[in-house]
């Protein structure tokens, strides 16, 4: 139903796919790459709200809604999107009930992330922010290396830190024998159950 509506769209790496401020083309859902979706302030500042990996969407809201596009999108590396336009999507909206039940379960994930980006703003540290992320980040659970599959400064900014402050909490962690940092931005947590307790506030006597 849906891949008959859509087209493909390929971006190079950079390219900005969708601007703050503009029209909604449609949902967009990538197929390979990465895609980060970004607010700028006046300033010039950016805050990075999530990052689209394979198999997540963007743009929905807007496209649901009909309104103009709350944030940018860039794609981080080369990237391969499947759009489904805004007119058509709305029809399909009102034709089939079960795809408004998907997309509402869908979103109540976002509003999830949303809620935890919230708690750890305003009730976690930096080495809280971190931790946490981490544990989600690790498909292993502690059991090999990872990749962080962003740029240090973009997960900076998702976080709310300074690129400095990252590196500096990263470094912590490892001296503190709860991660080991290898090259690349590969990583291994080594020993899961305090890195939680970091993630909760609950530092350990060697991260202190």
């Amino acid at each position: 139903m849906l891949a008959s509506e859509a087209t493909v769209r390929v971006f190079k790496k950079g390219y900005r796919i969708l601007r703050q401020g503009e029209e909604c083309p449609g949902l967009f859902c990538v197929g390979s790459g990465l895609v980060r979706v970004f607010k700028v302030a006046p300033s010039g500042k950016d805050h990075v709200l999530h990052f689209a990996d394979p198999g997540k969407t963007f743009a929905e809201v807007a496209a649901m809604g009909g309104f103009t596009m709350p944030a940018h999108a860039e794609a981080v590396e080369d990237t391969v999107c499947v759009l489904l336009p805004t007119n058509r999507f709305q029809k399909l909206l009102r034709d089939h009930h079960e795809l408004c039940l998907q997309l509402l379960s869908g979103m109540s994930f976002w509003v999830r992330q949303l809620v935890g980006l919230l708690e750890d703003v305003v009730l976690r540290d930096a080495g809280g922010r971190v931790a946490r992320h981490l544990l989600e980040a690790d498909p292993s659970g502690g059991r090999q290396e990872f990749t962080l599959p962003v740029m240090k400064k973009d997960l900076a900014s998702h976080l709310n830190l300074t690129s400095e402050t990252l590196s500096r909490t990263l470094r912590r962690l490892a001296e503190a024998g709860l991660i080991e940092m290898g090259t690349a931005q590969r990583i291994r947590i080594l020993n899961p159950p305090a890195l939680r307790d970091v993630a909760e506030g609950l530092l350990p006597a060697e991260f202190e």
